[in-house]
Parts: structure tokens; sequence; C-alpha cells
């Protein structure tokens, strides 16, 4: 999946985790789980899309998130 853009959700298939791409460094992407947190490096080419329904809950856990943050 060499073809995604920032803000992007995707999963790494290494381990299922669902991460917003963030940027590249290199070979590798950077991922930030839903609602933040620490950003991981995966290599592209083991990126996998997200199924919608998944992709609804990252997107709803980050709304929830922020708007719990302090403003």
């Amino acid at each position: 999946m060499n073809s995604v853009g920032e803000g992007e959700y995707v999963i790494d298939s290494r381990d299922g985790r669902i991460g917003r791409v963030m940027g590249r460094e290199g070979p590798y992407v950077q991922l930030r789980p839903p609602g933040g947190g620490q950003e991981w490096d995966c290599p592209a080419e083991a990126l996998r899309h997200v199924p919608p329904a998944v992709l609804l809950r990252a997107r709803v856990r980050e709304r929830n998130r922020q708007g719990r943050l302090p403003g």
C-alpha cells in the first residue's frame, strides 16, 4: 500500500493496530492511534486498508477524545 496520504487511517498488519498516517520517513510510515498517543513506524508494505465499520469506530473514538480536551 504505497499511496496512502496524511490523515488516512490504515491497519498495521504486523499487529492489527489502527493508525492515522502522520507522515513518512524513508521506507516507514508514521502512524498515530485514533484519539492520540505515541506514534510508531510501520513499513509501507505492512499497511492495509481499514474496513468501513472499523474506520467509523476509530473516527468516533478520535472525536470523543477531542471533545474531552480542555479548550
